[in-house]
């Protein structure tokens, strides 16, 4: 994959109660990522844009949910999530790339 592709991998840092203990804990940090990805592609992908060394990479495909629209039932969307462990000494600061 050329860098243009890369960038398009991960879609967004996904941050919730279970992620931040994995943040602190484990050092592992958790995206949303294109269904389409693979965890090569993801760990090139984190590798190109945060500068970090990536130690491993898990996938979790999440099946959408059942919704109410008014009367008629509907879905949202199955998509893919990605927890990146990194590397000792090795850290990804959000806000830091947020300002840039």
């Amino acid at each position: 994959m050329n860098k243009e592709q890369l960038m398009s991998v991960l879609i967004a840092p996904h941050v919730t109660e279970k992620t931040s203990r994995a943040m602190q804990n484990h050092n592992q940090y958790t995206f949303r990522v294109r269904r389409t990805a693979t965890k090569v592609d993801i760990k090139k992908a984190v590798e190109l844009m945060f500068d970090v060394k990536v130690s491993g990479v898990q996938v979790v495909n999440e099946p959408g949910k059942q919704r109410r629209f008014g009367k008629t039932i509907g879905r949202t969307q199955d998509w893919k999530k990605a927890y990146v462990s990194l590397a000792e000494g090795q850290a990804i600061d959000y806000e830091a790339r947020a300002r840039v």
